[in-house]
């Protein structure tokens, strides 16, 4: 099994509330059930108010490598994904379990 952590940090004048971004959201959270790899899916809005934390968080598990690089490829991951790149940066951790 392995975990696929993200966090992500929204650019600098973005907002939660912004459409964009409720939209970027609303993709995340359709992905399960559409990526057929995801075995565990969560994905949430941070509450922690530390200087050092991220603003939105995703924790997921596939089955093994090759599952991982299918849901990475996947066209509803890849099409999240992409609006998110239009407001926020990220890093991820991808781990064994």
């Amino acid at each position: 099994m392995i975990r696929h952590l993200v966090l992500f940090k929204l650019n600098e004048g973005v907002e939660r509330d912004e459409p964009r971004v409720v939209a970027g959201v609303e993709a995340f959270r359709a992905l399960e059930g559409q990526v057929p790899e995801l075995v565990q899916w969560e994905c949430a809005w941070n509450i922690s108010d530390r200087p050092i934390a991220y603003d939105f968080a995703i924790n997921s598990a596939v089955a093994d490598r090759d599952a991982l690089k299918r849901y990475l490829e996947h066209p509803a991951h890849q099409a999240a994904a992409g609006q998110w790149r239009a407001f926020a940066t990220w890093v991820i951790a991808d781990y064994e379990i």
